[in-house]
């Protein structure tokens, strides 16, 4: 789809940037315009992930591991904001976004500790990764809901993960099993 541009002064693009070095060329989208296609069956459902950076980052994995959607909890940074959308490095615009209870399948829980390591977890069917804010991790009420919970073998010394990088290793988990590489 091509769509008519306009030439902007470059002092004007500079005074909307947030960036040190503005963008020469911008677009503008409406949300509604965001991708609408059927579900996937595989989802990383976020809880409370407050920093677009991860939100971002884990948009632009569920595009690249994926196919995959993103569902979002209240309390979860705005995907479509400007740290996001850069975060997410163009996969807003390919991965369909979702509210946190919409995303469907078994639900497994990434956790820090405690959980059964996630080499070992069943993978079949539909799946969805529940991952937790960034400091406080998944709540033991979101917990309840999963279906089982899982943990990523970290070095000893080790405390957790960034929760895109939890995110990430799960899919590829995922990925690799669908591959064959189990």
């Amino acid at each position: 789809m091509l769509i008519a541009g306009e030439n902007v002064d470059p002092t004007l693009l500079s005074e909307v940037s947030s960036l040190g070095h503005a963008a020469r060329v911008i677009g503008l989208f409406r949300r509604e315009d965001l991708p609408r296609s059927e579900l996937p069956d595989v989802a990383l459902a976020l809880w409370h992930v407050g920093d677009p950076g991860n939100v971002g980052t884990l948009v632009r994995t569920a595009d690249a591991l994926g196919p995959a959607l993103v569902a979002l909890s209240d309390g979860c940074a705005d995907p479509t904001g400007p740290k996001a959308v850069r975060a997410s490095m163009g996969a807003i615009f390919r991965v369909p976004l979702a509210a946190f209870d919409d995303a469907g399948g078994r639900r497994i829980g990434l956790v820090a500790h405690g959980g059964r390591a996630l080499a070992d977890v069943p993978m079949d069917g539909a799946t969805t990764f529940v991952v937790g804010a960034e400091r406080e991790g998944l709540p033991e009420e979101v917990q309840a809901r999963c279906d089982e919970l899982a943990t990523i073998p970290l070095a000893a010394g080790a405390e957790s993960l960034n929760v895109a990088t939890a995110g990430a290793l799960a899919l590829y988990e995922l990925r690799r099993r669908a591959s064959g590489g189990a």
